[in-house]
């Protein structure tokens, strides 16, 4: 735990010294809320209901993509660390392995966490307004960082198997893709039948409506259970699937 603290505090202050990462991570999904709240927003409160409050049924959405957006950055400081050969270094001193790689895991756990705050302080401000009690919150936030645990362990293995650069972060445009095909930005029941039966049995779906359900003090249903199972499941397969590639590759 000592190495793998040292080392996060390493990687942290790349991120703090240079916080236009972070910026950057949040302009893209900032700028999706707005378009979607200012240009869609009404035409889909229309088909929904007036009594819609569209900023609070998008920002579930809007959250997962910051999250999957974020995680590009991870692979891309792996293949860095992985090019400039600081692996092999750090593994040459009484270093203990798995503290390098787990270091690159919680960076993007606090990075991703301190966007996701800034989403929250920029949809207060365009009108987010939410009564659930502090459990709710502490749900969405587990939530919220399973998620990116799973994102995180998948972006593992492209960072230290990428041949280039974009190769190491071009693996989360499919990510990005997911939310539009999912209940995120408008019910599922508005979609065509192939597209729909997609989209509520992929993994973003489930996700999104217990962050909704949290958030509105509503009930979760069976889509906690399934959220949990989806970030569980993809956490595991893609946890043993990245030490593999780290073994085979350190």
């Amino acid at each position: 735990m000592n190495n793998t603290g040292v080392l996060t505090g390493r990687l942290m202050k790349h991120i703090l010294r240079s916080p236009d990462t972070i910026i950057t991570v949040a302009l893209m999904p900032i700028a999706m809320m707005l378009m979607f709240v200012y240009v869609f927003g009404g035409a889909v409160k229309m088909s929904m209901g007036a009594n819609v409050n569209y900023i609070n049924y998008q920002l579930p959405g809007i959250l997962l993509i910051a999250i999957a957006s974020g995680i590009a950055y991870t692979a891309y400081r792996l293949f860095l660390d992985m090019q400039k050969g600081l692996f092999s270094r750090f593994n040459s001193m009484p270093i203990r392995r798995s503290s390098v790689l787990w270091s690159h895991v919680l960076t993007s756990l606090v990075s991703n966490m301190l966007t996701v705050v800034i989403i929250f302080l920029v949809a207060l401000i365009m009108g987010f307004r939410s009564n659930a009690g502090i459990l709710n919150w502490i749900a969405t936030t587990g939530i919220l960082v399973l998620y990116t645990l799973a994102l995180t362990w998948i972006a593992v293995i492209p960072g230290l198997t990428a041949k280039s650069m974009e190769g190491a972060s071009s693996f989360s445009y499919l990510l990005l893709f997911l939310p539009f095909l999912s209940s995120a930005f408008v019910p599922t029941e508005t979609m065509p039948k192939v597209v729909r039966v997609f989209a509520e049995n992929q993994p973003v779906t489930s996700i999104v409506e217990t962050i909704r359900a949290l958030l509105n003090s509503q009930p979760v249903g069976n889509d906690i259970c399934m959220a949990l199972a989806w970030c569980g499941v993809i956490t595991v397969v893609a946890y043993i699937f990245a030490m593999k590639v780290y073994r085979r590759r350190i």
